[in-house]
């Protein structure tokens, strides 16, 4: 039984070279065999991550009978349509995130993906760190006592929005898009619960139009209420907070522990005012291509990723349905 996925890329997109191609190097289960751009650019990525194969479009590569699954890293309004694509030939697909620009796009997506037969993953590679894991055993320990909320902020600085695909509403750019998803999928995951009902303020763009900071309260299905805020024009910051009647866990790191070389890290602190550190290591795009590779090559995908994508999109529609009316939304509008 062959033990590689055969993988090609669409793009030379930014982050499928400075975090995905490295990760598919070092992946035991994965090697990149094609990639596919009208970018001049392709030449120098192809022959810096040993690439054998460019294809000039991506229709070309998509024909390619030895790939496997496809990474899709192209701006968010055009995942569905190049995801539909791969599926119906056959490529099984990795894709950023969001996975598309409304809940009803992702389940049209997944449901062809389940038409014909390969499986898909929306990138959130953050969850593939052990630390989130660790997380969620401290709170079944009931170490921190009974959850009562949880906080989760991911937020940069932009430069240069003029001439960065993120400043385009059309291609879903702005931050709940960007980074809000984070938080939204993090509340979401860790907490395990849907929201309810949302409110969130945002901060536009005077030019782009595009939401630049976001802020929202999210009502969860479990009676939790958790708070989140995003932004694409502030300092880095990438963390959650779980707390609870006894305790607390803090994960400043929540996201890019890949900026401390894969460690990252969890604080308790308790009511009597005990508290530790804990660094737990993990390379999260190695373990996201691993996972996903593995799951392509036993035939035996975990359905609850899908579920999770079609909820974390109808919780950003919420989102910006809240944004534009001012007000509380529930789900069932």
């Amino acid at each position: 039984m062959r033990k590689i996925v055969r993988w090609g890329i669409l793009s030379t997109a930014k982050i499928a070279q400075d975090h995905l191609l490295p990760a598919f190097v070092d992946a035991q289960n994965a090697e990149v065999i094609a990639i596919a751009s009208s970018n001049s650019q392709v030449y120098n990525v192809a022959e810096t991550f040993k690439i054998k194969t460019i294809y000039p479009t991506y229709e070309e590569l998509l024909e390619d009978p030895n790939i496997d699954a496809v990474y899709i890293p192209l701006p968010n309004g055009l995942h569905r349509e190049w995801a539909e694509k791969a599926a119906k030939k056959g490529k099984h697909i990795l894709c950023e995130k969001p996975a598309a620009l409304t809940a009803k796009e992702a389940q049209e997506m997944i449901d062809v993906c389940k038409e014909y037969g390969v499986m898909f993953l929306e990138a959130f590679m953050y969850q593939f760190h052990p630390q989130h894991q660790r997380v969620k055993e401290i709170i079944v320990s009931g170490e921190i006592g009974e959850v009562k909320s949880m906080r989760a902020s991911f937020s940069f600085f932009l430069h240069g929005i003029e001439h960065d695909i993120r400043r385009s509403t059309a291609l879903g750019g702005g931050s709940l898009y960007d980074v809000g998803c984070y938080c939204l999928h993090s509340i979401g995951n860790i907490l395990n619960a849907t929201p309810e009902e949302v409110f969130v303020s945002a901060q536009h763009h005077p030019e782009y139009k595009v939401d630049m900071s976001v802020q929202g309260i999210v009502k969860l299905n479990n009676g939790l209420t958790a708070l989140f805020d995003a932004s694409m024009e502030q300092v880095l910051r990438n963390h959650y907070e779980v707390i609870g009647t006894k305790g607390k866990i803090e994960v400043p790191r929540a996201y890019l522990p890949n900026l401390f070389n894969g460690e990252g890290l969890v604080i308790v602190s308790k009511e009597n005012g005990e508290s530790r550190e804990e660094k737990i290591v993990g390379q999260q795009y190695v373990l996201q291509v691993e996972a996903f590779s593995q799951w392509v090559l036993d035939g035996n995908y975990p359905n609850d990723f899908d579920l999770k994508t079609i909820q974390n999109m109808q919780a950003i529609e919420m989102c910006l349905q809240s944004i534009e009316r001012n007000s509380y939304v529930k789900v069932s509008s």
